[in-house]
């Protein structure tokens, strides 16, 4: 995959780089390339996602910077050129291309840029993005070329938050300025236009003919399946009726790949991951809102049992919201809590006055992570239970109701996988606290929102921020709202005579369906 021990230059954030090559529109008249996943989106409208209907977004909908050909600083997409211009670093100001149009024709211009993203923040929808825009005072227009964001304060990292599919540029025409889109349909200027959606089995996606910006596409259509099950993708590759795999195979099929059991013409590659597993702890619920319980449970959770047993080292044991290989990661949980104790997690709950089993509830969804997401709570459930301290109950839902239940506050505690919007230590911390997150569930936390984040967003080489960011892991430990579970890796599948894919996936591990290609 990609090495997320960088920096957020301040030469890359100026973002004073030059056009990069457009795009070049291939008429192979070849098949479409089918790419299989089992994360399928929960909305069409950017306003509403915080989620990975971004891997939608990203190939339909264009953004002011993006990540061509698995770049790790962003370039200008739409934008021709973008960059800090002024000395407090308070004025990031984009200069779009000239001609640019959605897919239907219509004009896109500055006028369109600042209606997306303010209608982001009017509609605050409670899945959406608008947390990313926090610091963001307001948006300004020079002419129907130039975007002016003015900030409240420094930070590095807003050219990288402009990168996310969150920040797409839709059609003031077609999507209400304070209410979702819900007629099923895109309107976008990226790499692709979608043909037709049917929700939660697939979507189809041709060339946009009218898309002027930094992706070169190297194949007329793909057409992206969901499954439901990783069995169900596994079936799939097996037959051809899929040539690549994205997200969803367990880890009996990505060991059966590796082996060569899915025949010489399947190959699967490997990467280090940036994606992470954790529990979320409701405060508003009777038990999981007591300090010591929610520390009991850490104490006596053993992540390298759930990645043995349950993943088959296919992922690796985290201890701590930011993954390792990161700057700034500091394994804090295991600092707070050491190994796996039954005693140490009982001594816990008897000093809080706490001497009956606890009964608690944990959610998860069914069909968002892959199959083994049911087993990894299994484990769980035998760990904490076995220690005579916890009655758990396990309860799950697909995504789209799941996703209900929790913004709702429905669950005691509940599983979360989470992909970055970009890779960097903020990105592992600031979704999760505030009042507004992309939990659903508060959690104020001072000192890490009021400053140290904002300490750490001033600082343009990243490894100055690592101080506050290791103390906000330490901080993040201690309240145990969060508990982290794993790392992953990154395993993608796809029959040899498709190329492209050492490059198909951008620093956010999105995958950029542009970049694959039949070959031969």
């Amino acid at each position: 995959m990609f090495n997320r021990i960088r920096r957020l230059r301040r030469t890359a954030a100026a973002m004073a780089v030059s056009l990069v090559a457009g795009c070049g529109v291939l008429s192979h008249g070849s098949a479409p390339i089918v790419v299989g996943t089992t994360s399928s989106p929960s909305t069409l409208d950017p306003a509403e996602s915080w989620d990975s209907s971004w891997e939608l977004f990203r190939n339909v909908y264009q953004t002011l910077l993006s990540y061509p050909d698995g770049a790790g600083d962003p370039v200008p997409d739409a934008a021709k050129s973008c960059g800090f211009t002024d000395k407090s670093d308070l004025i990031y100001r984009c200069t779009l291309r000239t001609g640019l149009t959605f897919s239907n024709g219509d004009e896109l211009d500055a006028n369109a840029v600042k209606y997306s993203i303010d209608r982001i923040v009017r509609i605050n929808a409670s899945s959406g993005p608008a947390g990313l825009l926090g610091n963001l005072d307001r948006v300004a227009t020079t002419g129907d070329r130039e975007v002016a964001f003015h900030l409240k304060s420094p930070d590095a990292t807003f050219p990288f938050i402009l990168t996310t599919p969150a920040m797409s540029i839709v059609d003031p025409a077609d999507y209400p300025a304070t209410a979702i889109r819900e007629d099923g349909h895109i309107t976008g200027s990226g790499p692709y236009t979608l043909r037709s959606y049917e929700t939660g089995e697939k979507a189809v996606l041709v060339g946009n003919e009218h898309y002027q910006g930094a992706a070169e596409r190297k194949n007329d259509s793909v057409t992206i399946r969901y499954f439901h099950s990783s069995a169900d993708l596994a079936d799939a590759l097996k037959s051809r009726k899929i040539d690549v795999t994205y997200l969803g195979l367990a880890a009996s099929d990505v060991i059966a790949l590796q082996s060569g059991r899915f025949g010489d013409d399947v190959s699967v590659r490997e990467n280090a991951g940036v994606d992470i597993n954790y529990l979320v702890f409701n405060p508003s619920d009777r038990w999981s809102g007591q300090l010591a319980v929610r520390k009991a449970v850490a104490q006596v959770v053993d992540r390298a049992a759930i990645a043995h047993n349950v993943y088959a080292g296919t992922v690796e044991p985290l201890y701590s919201m930011v993954p390792a290989g990161l700057t700034g990661h500091t394994p804090s949980y295991f600092d707070e809590f050491g190994g796996p104790s039954a005693a140490k997690a009982r001594k816990i709950l008897t000093a809080a006055g706490i001497s009956e089993r606890v009964p608690l509830t944990f959610w998860y969804t069914t069909d968002r992570y892959g199959s083994e997401t049911a087993l990894e709570f299994r484990e769980l459930k035998r760990q904490l239970e076995a220690s005579g301290l916890f009655t758990v109950t396990l309860k799950g839902r697909p995504w789209k109701t799941f996703v209900d239940g929790y913004e709702k506050g429905e669950y005691p505690v509940f599983g979360r996988g989470w992909f970055p919007d970009f890779p960097d230590a903020d990105n592992y911390i600031s979704p999760f606290v505030g009042a507004q997150n992309a939990l659903g569930v508060p959690y104020k936390s001072p000192r890490i929102t009021g400053k140290l984040l904002p300490e750490s967003r001033r600082e343009s080489n990243r490894t100055y921020a690592v101080p506050q960011f290791r103390e906000a892991q330490q901080i993040l430990a201690g309240d145990a709202r969060l508990i982290p579970l794993w790392q992953g890796k990154q395993h993608l599948a796809a029959y040899k005579d498709i190329v492209g894919l050492q490059r198909a996936l951008d620093p956010s591990s999105i995958m950029m369906m542009w970049e694959l290609a039949h070959g031969g």
